[in-house]
């Protein structure tokens, strides 16, 4: 398999999604060592027909091994924020571009061109902590968007006011995106009226405030900033792809991203189509994970549709909380 082959994820009407899927599971089965030694306890690859009977690694094992397909020479490492004196899951990317053109792609498809937008990105967290994937990324979005108005923001809030007003009086298309925390903390000190912005959360509190139910989180941002809806971003660290939610907390994946719930007693007996509302343990296969491991038993509780949109409830019992976790209604 070479880029190439994965880049065919990305073609207009991909249609593939199960055989590509299997054909990356043997793939990371034969050069993933860390990988293959967890399948063999679980499984018989042989007999692996089908999506949901791939046996998906552990999300904890990025915190302890390297999960690595091939051997090769990282050009990125992701690390995640976790929490104070909590182990960090560390990904090794081997090719920053497939990268670049899964968070790119999946964005543009839910909201248009990225040269359209203002960025204003409040991720004080992330910025202090360094190796993030998602500062990683919107700093990839403000580079494709050449907005001269672009701006990461720390803890100078109210510089981050004054260009929201700027960018609102030029009637500029604006997204700003924060950690859920931040942007309470920002809503209350500086509370204006939104025309042109979108606001997106992407989840977390970080020890820092009260956790709060996901429609609580929105119903305060609405009122602060006027607007509609709230958007969503739901990515991890060990993941190349993201899932955005336009409102009311319902994520959909891009076409080479599919999410399925498990039982939280058998992580085995995966669902990923449904014909009403299944509430279990989510399970991602990201197939633009090529060079590490595609297939991740999250430690995310969630629901999935029958129309494969999906929702984060919270945490599962027993797991460690992740610097990213919000509860949801």
């Amino acid at each position: 398999m070479d880029n190439e082959d994965i880049r065919k994820i990305f073609d207009e009407g991909f249609p593939a999604f199960d055989s590509q899927a299997l054909s990356l599971f043997q793939f990371q089965y034969r050069h993933n060592p860390v990988y293959r030694q967890f399948a063999d306890l679980t499984c018989d690859p042989s007999a692996v027909n089908t999506t949901a009977q791939i046996p998906f690694l552990p999300v904890s094992f990025f915190k302890s091994h390297p999960v690595c397909t091939t051997v090769f020479e990282a050009a990125q490492v992701f690390e995640s924020s976790g929490t104070t004196g909590a182990a960090t899951s560390r990904h090794f990317v081997r090719d920053q571009s497939l990268y670049d053109e899964a968070c790119i792609r999946g964005f543009e498809r839910v909201y248009g061109p990225l040269h359209d937008f203002c960025f204003l990105a409040l991720l004080p967290s992330y910025l202090e902590r360094g190796q993030s994937s998602l500062v990683y990324m919107v700093n990839r979005f403000m580079e494709k968007s050449g907005h001269p108005s672009n701006g990461f923001y720390l803890h100078n809030t109210a510089d981050l006011a004054r260009t929201l007003h700027e960018v609102e009086a030029a009637g500029q298309k604006t997204l700003l995106i924060g950690v859920t925390y931040a942007l309470l903390d920002f809503a209350d000190a500086f509370p204006i009226t939104l025309n042109h912005t979108m606001v997106m959360e992407t989840g977390g509190m970080k020890g820092r405030k009260k956790e709060l139910l996901r429609s609580e989180v929105h119903e305060q941002l609405r009122a602060a900033f006027g607007v509609e809806t709230i958007h969503s971003e739901y990515g991890m660290t060990e993941l190349l792809s993201q899932a955005y939610a336009t409102k009311d907390g319902r994520f959909v994946a891009p076409p080479w991203m599919k999410v399925m719930v498990g039982d939280e007693d058998d992580p085995r007996a995966l669902r990923e189509s449904v014909d009403r509302p299944v509430t279990g343990v989510l399970h991602v296969a990201d197939l633009a994970n090529a060079w590490s491991c595609a297939f991740i038993a999250t430690e995310d509780l969630g629901r999935l549709y029958p129309d494969g949109s999906f929702e984060v409830l919270g945490r599962i019992d027993h797991s460690d909380i992740r610097g990213c976790s919000l509860l949801a209604v």
